[in-house]
């Protein structure tokens, strides 16, 4: 009897273990149709007449060109420089769950212009949101770097946090740029400008 029951214990475990297999597959594709679904609004905010069909490339009320979009493969730098490049690059980060990466980097930028006597409470967040230990939105840095970066948020100045935001634009354009540049949101949205722009 103690063996019946040992035997169908191992059937449930690998039943389980497909079952386990097949919600796996069934929460990824979701999930990619989730950020299709996600990119496709963000995008119909910000290019109004995606949808109904570009006018012109010289007409006002276009906010995304193809040729902007074409820019956005030349570097990081370019696509980070663009507004609308900015939020389609950080949906896209978020398919991949790591956005923290653009979020610091743009929080770093913003810190940079920051008067000298909101400094410390800035730097403050910056440190508490993304580079201690425990930080709800960890950035992917080596220990030294936390711990440097640590000791100048401390005394904050405005190029305290510039080395890991070098460290963290490195890794975002080794690494996730270049996925960026072959995913079907990237080169549908450039397919669907050219194609309303050529109408």
């Amino acid at each position: 009897m103690p063996g019946f029951f040992f035997s169908h214990n191992n059937m449930t475990e690998l039943n389980g273990k497909e079952d386990c297999k097949l919600t796996e597959d069934k929460i990824h594709k979701k999930k990619q149709k989730a950020f299709g679904a996600d990119l496709k609004n963000y995008l119909k905010c910000m290019v109004p007449h995606i949808e109904s069909g570009i006018k012109t490339s010289n007409s006002r009320n276009v906010m995304l060109s193809a040729e902007e979009v074409i820019q956005w493969s030349q570097s990081l730098e370019k696509l980070l420089a663009s507004q609308s490049g900015q939020g389609v690059f950080r949906e896209f980060l978020k398919s991949e769950f790591s956005e923290e990466n653009i979020e610091f980097w743009l929080a770093c930028e913003d810190y940079k212009k920051t008067k000298s006597d909101h400094l410390h409470g800035k730097a403050e967040r910056i440190y508490e949101e993304f580079v201690q230990s425990d930080a709800i939105k960890q950035i992917n840095i080596d220990y030294q770097m936390r711990e440097a970066t640590a000791k100048r948020a401390q005394d904050p100045t405005h190029t305290s946090f510039d080395e890991a935001q070098k460290s963290v634009y490195i890794l975002m354009e080794r690494d996730s740029y270049p996925r960026f540049l072959k995913s079907k949101a990237y080169l549908n949205l450039l397919n669907q400008l050219q194609t309303n722009t050529s109408k």
